[in-house]
């Protein structure tokens, strides 16, 4: 690890201004972070700690939704009682993630600034763009079992390796952040950002913007789902994820919304999915339709291709169980 100086931040208008300076990171639990130091995969200059920000709290809106701080904890998340009356497929897929110790440590803002766990970008003897912009994609031509199928560039294929903001994109949340200058608020669908020619821009945060939370609309109803394909049982990224949301009425679908891990650079939401699947009578004529949009524009890179059928019967299987459809 290289040397690097160490400021705790005390108010959040401080947070603003030293994360505004190049070569500085901000550091919350560190359960990602610490490793890529470790690896010198990140070598910033200066950590400004955030952890005495008065930002953990999960609370209620004046809407009905609930607004969970950027310092909550995944575990402090996942078994709050109105996230899991409420809002179980996101109390799911963070339950599907990593070990309870790490959920102890992983903060809602640190989840979501994740970073990918593509082999080439961890290993800084081989080149990966996103960690050194020009030096090509490993990933490409070489072992790209776990990589993108849909959105990825002659840049980078890497996916982004969450379960939380699957979730919470299923479920329509908004980023909260703040600089020196105001106040943001970024759907999450937004937050995340496809490598295009930057791969090295993981979302659209920019110098000195600090997440400060998420905020939950009111409640959906109906059946929230968290299907996860990983190679092993526990404590595995997912090769495959699927976060549902769906409400059902007089036989029909009367609300849908869904979301997709393991697939692409960020997690992945098809509007048309959704709009096809609303006021449909649920079947597996519908369902194979909704997996012909999801990967109409997917491509494998050798070692992946088995994710094309996987996301496939990944989605036919999570919608027939939302639906309680047995075709």
């Amino acid at each position: 690890m290289r040397p690097f100086d160490y400021q705790r931040a005390e108010r959040l208008e401080h947070a603003a201004q030293l994360t505004a300076d190049a070569g500085t990171m901000a550091i919350a639990g560190g359960t990602n972070l610490l490793d890529l130091m470790k690896l010198e995969v990140e070598a910033p200059d200066t950590l400004v700690d955030l952890n005495r920000l008065p930002m953990a709290e999960i609370a209620d809106t004046d809407d009905g939704g609930l607004f969970i701080g950027a310092l909550a904890t995944n575990t402090a998340t996942a078994v709050d009682t109105r996230v899991r009356r409420d809002y179980p497929v996101l109390a799911r897929a963070i339950l599907a993630g990593a070990t309870q110790q790490l959920r102890n440590k992983a903060t809602t803002g640190g989840n979501l600034c994740q970073r990918t766990r593509c082999y080439y970008f961890y290993n800084i003897d081989q080149p990966c763009n996103k960690r050194e912009p020009g030096t090509g994609c490993g990933a490409i031509g070489g072992f790209n079992r776990i990589h993108a199928i849909l959105g990825a560039s002659d840049q980078c294929i890497a996916t982004y390796p969450g379960d939380m903001a699957v979730a919470l994109s299923a479920l329509g949340a908004t980023v909260e952040t703040s600089t020196a200058s105001g106040k943001r608020r970024i759907p999450v669908r937004d937050f995340h950002r496809l490598p295009g020619d930057m791969p090295q821009k993981d979302n659209v945060l920019e110098p000195g913007e600090v997440i400060t939370g998420v905020t939950l609309p009111p409640p959906p109803g109906g059946k929230q789902l968290y299907r996860k394909a990983r190679d092993r049982a526990s404590y595995a990224f997912a090769l495959v994820s699927v976060a549902a949301v769906v409400r059902m009425k007089d036989s029909k679908i009367a609300h849908a919304a869904l979301a997709f891990g393991g697939l692409a650079h960020k997690p992945w939401h098809d509007e048309r999915i959704d709009d096809l699947l609303t006021g449909a009578a649920p079947s597996d004529a519908l369902f194979g339709k909704a997996a012909d949009l999801l990967l109409d524009q997917a491509r494998g890179w050798g070692d992946n291709d088995f994710k094309i059928p996987l996301a496939r019967r990944a989605l036919i299987a999570t919608l027939r169980e939302a639906t309680g459809t047995n075709v």
